[in-house]
């Protein structure tokens, strides 16, 4: 029977079934043939069938490279010399977690972070290990339509909908787990937060000054008082500070930079980041989007070399407070900072899942004034 070989080809790996499939029936077929310490040629793009790796690596390596072209006889993974290197019609079906959606966003993270392997090829030890770890595992013996890595997700998702504590979450993981012994789940939230952090779901907490007058963050990262107000950084009780250091306030700081770069890792998206210069209105008495402007048109004026290149991103920022805690009777207001990418067209710029958080600024009173203070971590990652 000939080998289907047309899953090698196949661009946009991480949303394929496909390219999945084929890469399992390849390593199930390549497995015979490891040497005694489990290693085996590895034929992705970077490594070229010059080094050899572990089986596990080189699903890693294939699925983050792609397969190299021009091998198109497998004889260092199984296939006769004679063999015919031609595709078949059919190829290897089911697997272990068909069009499981985090397929696309690890394909997603890994697009961002392949050039910085481009000198010396991939590690077999990098920071995407325990999350191929968690794909590859069924959640239980015999369950195939989720991964372990995307029961997390959603149980996270559902934590964070219904105002779970971390506590509850403990506890439910600890009693699914009692119920079902040989499920493949984290053991704590603390282990799941890690978990997402390297999915992109992650966040920096930057403590505050009690007077909103300073972030503990850079220079001032190491010290307990802001040497202007000479705050404390930490809560006091009775004269005495308690057992653990809790800040008066933490700001949450929610990257941009790798959101920005997943919009042009693919070729939809990043063909759309160019519409506000190639797609925008002719008729100058219609403004349906930011482009249309006078203030657009005016700033590219003052900013040429910035407006000379259409790949450069113009984002919109809004602010608002709102209660946390579903209680009107309490006055406390917490402040979202969202970004949306000016770049895209009026249809999807506006879409939720376009919407970037950035920031999320404690309470209990509004910024204020002192805004531009909370808004320093975003705009130094821009600069």
């Amino acid at each position: 029977m000939t080998i289907d070989k047309s899953w090698t080809t196949i661009r946009r790996r991480g949303s394929s079934n496909e390219f999945w499939n084929g890469l399992q029936h390849f390593l199930q077929m390549a497995k015979p043939f490891v040497n005694d310490r489990g290693f085996i040629k590895c034929p992705c793009r970077r490594c070229l069938n010059n080094a050899s790796h572990q089986l596990e690596d080189q699903e890693r390596h294939i699925f983050r490279n792609g397969f190299m072209f021009g091998y198109n006889q497998w004889i260092h993974h199984g296939e006769p010399a004679t063999g015919n290197a031609g595709t078949t019609v059919a190829g290897p079906s089911g697997g272990i977690h068909e069009r499981d959606e985090i397929f696309d966003v690890l394909d997603d993270i890994i697009s961002e972070g392949a050039d910085d392997d481009a000198v010396g090829g991939p590690s077999s030890n990098d920071q995407y290990d325990d999350l191929f770890a968690a794909l590859r595992s069924e959640l239980y013996p015999g369950v195939s339509s989720f991964s372990s890595l995307n029961f997390l997700v959603k149980l996270m998702h559902l934590k964070v909908l219904n105002k779970w504590t971390n506590k509850s979450f403990d506890e439910l993981l600890k009693l699914l787990k009692l119920a079902f012994p040989k499920i493949d789940l984290a053991k704590s939230h603390y282990e799941v937060k890690k978990l997402m952090t390297k999915i992109g779901l992650g966040y920096s907490s930057i403590h505050v000054c009690k007077n909103d007058c300073a972030l503990f963050w850079k220079e001032n990262s190491l010290k307990d008082t802001y040497p202007v107000c000479l705050e404390s950084r930490w809560k006091f009780q009775s004269g005495k500070r308690s057992g653990k250091n809790v800040p008066h306030k933490v700001l949450r700081y929610f990257p941009v930079g790798p959101r920005l770069k997943r919009l042009f890792a693919t070729s939809k998206t990043a063909k759309l980041m160019r519409w506000h210069s190639t797609g925008k209105s002719k008729d100058n008495d219609v403004m349906r989007h930011p482009v249309d402007g006078k203030s657009w048109q005016e700033f590219d004026k003052r900013h040429p070399q910035f407006a000379g290149d259409v790949r450069n991103v113009r984002l919109g920022l809004a602010a608002d407070g709102f209660n946390p805690f579903g209680n009107m009777s309490l006055s406390y207001s917490m402040w979202p900072v969202v970004l949306t990418t000016y770049n895209l067209p009026p249809w999807i710029c506006m879409k939720a899942e376009y919407l970037m958080l950035s920031l999320l600024i404690p309470g209990p009173q509004s910024p204020g004034k002192d805004m531009d203070v909370f808004l320093r971590p975003l705009i130094d990652e821009l600069k």
